[in-house]
């Protein structure tokens, strides 16, 4: 693993910062880092407010959405609101389903079949909203390359309203209103919401209509932080007061149906990580093992107890997805070393009997043994399917931009991606995109990379610097949990490897005569010749709440250890 010592910022700024706000030079660093320089950045950035959010009239289309949903509600349409079977698909239908059924009794929702239709709008679903007399589709998620689809739906009568957040084509669908952030000529302030995000803004639009407040849609906003934590959007600008408020509403009071899944979850408060690991895996279960339908239903029932029912069940499918991840990554990794692939750039690997709503999982977990970009295919129909994950800083969309001759069809971000292709395509595929990843990625991209923002003393974690390191939260990209470095370290005589198959590292390391602590590394077993050698080490770590049987204590999440250099 790389260790990245990160530049320290203008000291003038830090010392400025400091000052402003009474705080050590380390936390002000910290802050100049994310690119907060003065007390009133520092202000919007610790106390978030609603009132920090945009306009959502700002939102190119917004006005032409708004006045299309209000004629259907005025003509007594029956509008279908659509979505992708993902987290961030399913919540930004239950979100805009809900809401207008606050008011409005004419709305059905519809989420495409993973396996039967595929990824994004359909023909079968626009020949469904056709069937039941539905003029009106609202598409969340998804929708922004669907232009056959629009069409199609068009010459039935059927009218779009898209709210995407993915990157948009050369043309756009020839709908009535596209809400996406991304669009060249639109000049909203921030363009990294998330699918549910753009579905939140498009509420926010309609309550504003009718006198509504921002205020009125608080409790909303729990489906909002759960589609921000799950899509690993940037937890920045905008969406940091959204995850903010969401959280507290997760915490405090969520909607059945999150609550019932994280009613065995043994903590007094969840972060963004525990809405990434706890949450949103059950969430998604049910679009990859059974029917995203069953995702929404959980999450617009308002009854406790059925919500409860329809959580057992998505547990049982999360216990069913797990089981098949594991079992696929086995045979995965199988399959490139009997190819002997090991040195390669890239991660290619396919079995027409993978289960296709664990690829992406599968995906992800090839790029922790070989880190590198990688794609899982499976069959998919009469075609191969694929799900694509990447390593920092390399775009894998990019990449398969460059192979698009060799694609049926494919969307995506920079570090996660699907595609189709046609199973003669599929060793042609492969070798362009190994010659593409070769001839493009930088060398340093293939080995892992922990960005350190600051070295520290232990005597530096005083209770106020831990106090107000909790409040950079909520953590994710573009806010990282704070990474730090420190020299000198040992173990007391404590160290084991721990867990079922004892991968992981529990230590209890002091620094001189400062205080000691609790220290935890995950798949760092390997390290314990050199952590419990009784010679000092250095580690890179981040500083974490423990809770264990009531009790909280402050433990460090290590995240590399190496001897002294």
């Amino acid at each position: 693993m790389r260790w990245t010592l990160k530049p320290t910022p203008d000291l003038q700024k830090i010392k400025h910062l400091s000052q402003a706000l009474q705080v050590d030079g380390v936390i002000a660093s910290l802050l100049v880092q994310r690119g907060i320089e003065t007390f009133e950045e520092a202000k919007n950035f610790f106390r978030p407010k609603l009132s920090d959010l945009h306009n959502p009239y700002l939102m190119k289309d917004m006005d032409k959405a708004v006045k299309r949903i209000e004629q259907a509600i005025e003509n007594g349409e029956n509008i279908l609101v659509f979505g992708d079977y993902d987290v961030d698909g399913t919540t930004a239908v239950s979100l805009m389903s809900s809401y207008l059924h606050s008011y409005y009794p004419n709305v059905a929702t519809y989420i495409p079949d993973r396996y039967a239709e595929g990824y994004g709008v359909s023909f079968q679903g626009i020949d469904f909203a056709d069937d039941n007399g539905m003029t009106l589709i609202i598409a969340l998620d998804c929708g922004i390359k669907s232009i056959d689809k629009v069409e199609y739906a068009k010459q039935k009568g059927i009218d779009f309203i898209i709210c995407d957040h993915h990157r948009p084509g050369d043309e756009l669908p020839d709908a009535v209103a596209v809400l996406d952030p991304k669009r060249t000529d639109c000049t909203y302030p921030y363009d990294e919401l998330c699918g549910c995000g753009v579905g939140f803004k498009l509420i926010q639009a309609l309550a504003e209509n009718r006198g509504q407040t921002i205020t009125d849609l608080v409790t909303y906003l729990d489906l909002v932080a759960t589609a921000i934590a799950a899509d690993i959007v940037p937890i920045t600008g905008e969406n940091r007061v959204l995850a903010t408020f969401g959280l507290d509403v997760i915490n405090t009071f969520p909607r059945p149906g999150i609550q019932a899944l994280i009613q065995n979850v043994k903590k007094q408060k969840l972060t963004i990580g525990d809405v990434v690991f706890q949450i949103a895996p059950r969430i998604n279960a049910a679009g990859r093992i059974y029917h995203g339908n069953k995702a929404v239903e959980l999450l617009t029932e308002f009854n406790l107890e059925q919500a409860q029912e329809f959580a057992a069940m998505i547990e049982g499918l999360n216990a069913e997805r797990k089981d098949l991840d594991k079992q696929i990554t086995t045979e995965a990794l199988m399959q490139i070393v009997s190819n002997n692939e090991q040195e390669r750039f890239t991660t290619v690997v396919y079995d027409e009997n993978w289960h296709k709503g664990v690829i992406g999982i599968v995906a992800s977990r090839l790029t922790e043994t070989y880190y590198r970009p990688t794609l899982v295919f499976t069959k998919s129909g009469d075609k191969l399917a694929a799900s694509a994950r990447s390593v920092k800083d390399f775009d894998v969309y990019n990449a398969l931009e460059a192979c698009a001759d060799h694609l049926e069809q494919f969307g995506g971000h920079m570090y996660a991606a699907g595609l189709t292709l046609k199973e003669e395509q599929y060793s042609g595929f492969k070798q362009r995109f190994e010659e593409v990843v070769r001839q493009t990625i930088a060398p340093e991209l293939l080995v892992p990379e922990v960005q350190v923002d600051a070295e520290i003393d232990f005597s530096d974690i005083t209770p106020k610097f831990f106090r107000i390191l909790k409040q950079f939260e909520p953590f994710g990209p573009g806010n990282m949990t704070p990474v730090f470095l420190s020299r000198g370290l040992m173990d007391t005589g404590y160290g084991k490897a721990i867990g079922a198959d004892e991968t992981h590292l529990r230590l209890f390391v002091k620094q001189g005569d400062a205080e000691g602590y609790a220290a935890v590394g995950f798949g760092l077993a390997s390290k314990m010749n050199i952590a419990c050698s009784g010679k000092p080490f250095e580690a890179v770590y981040s500083i974490e709440e423990n809770e264990w049987n009531g009790n909280v204590s402050t433990q460090l999440r290590l995240r590399d250890i190496r001897t002294e250099e």
